[in-house]
């Protein structure tokens, strides 16, 4: 008999939770950003769910939220115009950066030292976090509002994802566009791995992994239902997905044959993302919470210490980090 795939669900949201993203792994553990149209991004710790703080500031719903590796800095992207960067230790807010419009991502060098953020008025900004006088520097070539960028390749060039249905890549020091992917539907959603250089795009049912490098094919996988996210596991082993019949997919990533699946939350999944360690995987749906799912069911982890079959008769979901 299979093993059941307890969740632990995160509450404090009042409205859809629709970005997340991990920190590295710290001296403290691992840490967890939620972004949610409530205006209220959340910090959590990583392994458990476990609620450590709100950052409290902006106007309207907050679209885009990351942390920096060792999770001293927090970044979030929201509806109010604004980018702003946190200090994520104290719940400060460090900067307020304008924008002319709704701003969806926000991306953090790995120095910390540089924020990338895209949204709305089709323009990728560079801020420079030390020395905040400066006007951004600005990238555009996108045709519609822009719902990912990312850094790639040691943070020498930039991955940007748009509702003009393409995919690109620029240097960052030219400015310039080296190459884009064109798409027949709205990329949903942009994964960066920089170890292997893989990059995930969802759109429609369809899950691909490119070389981030050359934005060539590397394999594609077709999942029953429409795909709002994917993240694969830093070993490369599995890859999951979610997205809006409200379930959980596993697959393997060599064979792209879907191994498990889950219903956990009561709405579309939007995002979906591995832990560091890829012990786990969070997900943020419609229905406002975050849940947190074992990528080996069984093994006493964070917070999961169900090994033996008797856990089996425990249908309950753990809760945890309520603030």
């Amino acid at each position: 008999m299979a093993m059941r795939q307890t969740p632990l669900t995160c509450s404090g949201h009042t409205r859809p939770v629709v970005d997340l993203a991990f920190s590295g792994i710290t001296p403290f553990g691992y840490f967890l950003i939620s972004a949610c149209k409530d205006g209220k991004p959340m910090l959590r710790q990583g392994d458990t769910g476990d609620w450590i703080g709100t950052f409290l500031g902006h106007k309207g719903a907050v679209w885009g939220a990351t942390l920096n590796m060792d999770a001293t800095k927090a970044a979030t992207a929201a509806a109010d115009f604004t980018a702003k960067v946190w200090d994520s230790v104290s719940g400060d807010e460090v900067l307020s950066l304008a924008h002319k419009h709704i701003v969806k991502s926000v991306n953090f060098t790995q120095d910390s030292n540089h924020l990338l953020t895209a949204g709305n008025d089709k323009l990728l900004r560079i801020f420079d976090l030390s020395n905040t006088d400066a006007a951004p520097q600005e990238i555009a070539g996108h045709g519609a509002a822009i719902k990912k960028a990312l850094w790639c390749n040691d943070d020498k060039q930039i991955l940007s994802a748009a509702d003009d249905k393409t995919v690109r890549l620029w240097d960052r020091t030219s400015m310039e566009e080296v190459k884009t992917l064109t798409f027949n539907t709205s990329v949903s959603s942009m994964e960066y791995m920089a170890d292997g250089e893989i990059l995930v795009i969802t759109y429609g049912k369809t899950i691909a992994f490119y070389n981030a490098l050359s934005l060539e094919l590397i394999k594609i996988a077709e999942a029953p239902a429409p795909i709002n996210s994917a993240s694969l596991h830093p070993e490369k082993d599995f890859f999951v997905a979610g997205g809006e019949d409200f379930k959980l997919y596993k697959f393997d990533y060599s064979t792209q044959e879907e191994l498990e699946s889950y219903k956990g939350h009561f709405g579309p999944v939007h995002c979906v993302r591995f832990s560091p360690d890829g012990e786990l995987y969070a997900s943020g749906s419609e229905d406002g919470t975050l849940r947190l799912w074992q990528t080996a069911v069984g093994k006493t982890y964070g917070l999961w210490k169900c090994v033996l079959p008797v856990c089996l008769d425990n249908s309950s979901e753990s809760e945890c980090g309520e603030p």
